[in-house]
């Protein structure tokens, strides 16, 4: 693996970590300018709610935040993980065809504009 995106992860790890003990210490937030400028939740609203839970092992919640980020992120950790084994076992190297990521993006505008329906208010970070 390249060293030099193991060290932004780490660097981007220890900030996250000091990001959640301000928050944590002095309530300290981002708020969501989508939804300060509209009053509508955007499909990445509860992502630091998500991401703090997901730190306290608290996957219940985390899945509560944020469900359409938390199931992507699970689908992104199997692909990778299937990945590494196929090129490291079998030198197969797979790819996402363009559709797929189409696909994602239309389910995205979906989880965003029904998060906003008042039918599915439960779509909404608690």
């Amino acid at each position: 693996m390249n060293t030099k995106i193991v060290k932004i992860g780490i660097i981007l790890f220890f900030l996250l970590l000091g990001y959640y003990f301000l928050n944590q210490k002095f309530s300290i937030g981002i708020p969501c300018i989508f939804h300060e400028i509209t009053g509508l939740y955007c499909p990445g609203c509860g992502v630091t709610k998500l991401t703090f839970s997901l730190l306290e092992l608290d996957f219940y919640q985390a899945f509560r935040a944020n469900p359409l980020i938390f199931i992507l992120l699970i689908l992104a950790i199997i692909y990778y993980l299937i990945k590494i084994i196929l090129n490291k076992l079998f030198k197969i190297n797979i790819t996402i065809p363009n559709y797929v990521y189409y696909i994602l993006l239309v389910i995205t505008i979906l989880f965003g504009v029904l998060r906003n329906i008042p039918r599915f208010e439960f779509l909404i970070s608690v």
